[in-house]
C-alpha cells in the first residue's frame, strides 16, 4: 500500500482531488473530518476545547460552534496554536491507527490523507508521497466567496497556510485544478496509474 499526502490551498479543490482517487478506489482518510469526530461533545478535545475558550462556542445541542471557533482563532495566532494543540495529537493518532489497520489489507493499492496542513503540521512522515493541488489566487478567492467566506475569513486563513509555491517546491506531484474538471480527472488517473503501479513493485 502506497500512502499518499494530499494537500493544497484554500479553494484549490483538494476535496475534490480526493474525491477523484477514491472513486478509482483509493481509501481516502480527511483529517476535516476526523477532527469533527474528535471534537464530538463530551469527548477530551471538546472538553479540552470548551475549557480553553468558554461554553460560548456550543451550540444548543452541545457541538462547538466550529464556524464561530475558527473566525476567533484565525484572527488570534496564539488561541490557534492552542487549539492546534488540543485537536491536531488526536487526529494524528487516529490516522496512524487507521493506517495500521489498512496496512493489513494487502489488496489496497492506494490510501490518501486528505490533510489541509500536511506539509506544515508534520504528517508528511506518515506518507510515501505529497500530492498538492494547485489554482490561480483568483480562482481560489472566487470559490471561496461562492461558499459565503467574507474577504477577511479568506485573508486570515490564508495567513495561517503556506503559500502554494512553498507547498510546490516540496510536492512529489503537483495537480493543476484551474482548467476544469476533466483535465483535473486526466491528472489524476495519471497519477493514480503512477502510484499504483509502484505499490503493485512493492508487492
Amino acid at each position: 500500500m502506497v500512502v499518499v499526502g494530499l494537500t493544497g490551498g484554500l479553494g484549490t479543490g483538494k476535496s475534490t482531488v480526493a474525491k477523484m482517487f477514491g472513486d478509482l478506489g483509493a481509501v481516502v482518510l480527511d483529517a476535516d473530518r476526523i477532527a469533527h469526530e474528535v471534537m464530538e461533545p463530551k469527548k477530551l478535545a471538546w472538553r479540552a476545547i470548551v475549557k480553553q475558550f468558554g461554553e460560548g462556542i456550543l451550540n444548543e445541542d452541545q457541538t462547538i460552534n466550529r464556524r464561530w471557533l475558527a473566525a476567533w482563532v484565525f484572527r488570534d495566532p496564539q488561541q490557534r496554536r492552542r487549539l492546534e494543540e488540543i485537536v491536531h495529537p488526536r487526529v494524528l493518532h487516529d490516522i496512524k491507527q487507521r493506517l495500521h489497520r489498512l496496512s493489513r489489507n494487502r489488496r489496497l493499492r492506494l490510501a490518501v490523507l486528505d490533510v489541509p496542513l500536511l506539509i506544515e503540521s508534520g504528517v508528511p512522515r506518515l506518507v510515501d508521497a505529497v500530492v498538492v493541488v494547485t489554482a490561480p489566487p483568483e480562482v481560489q478567492r472566487r470559490r471561496l466567496t461562492a461558499r459565503g467566506m467574507s474577504e477577511e475569513e479568506i485573508n486570515a486563513r490564508a495567513a495561517a497556510q503556506w503559500e502554494l509555491a512553498r507547498k510546490t517546491a516540496v510536492a512529489d506531484h503537483v495537480v493543476d485544478n484551474a482548467d476544469g474538471l476533466e483535465q483535473t480527472r486526466r491528472q489524476v488517473k495519471q497519477l493514480w496509474n503512477q502510484l499504483t503501479a509502484a505499490s503493485k513493485r512493492r508487492g
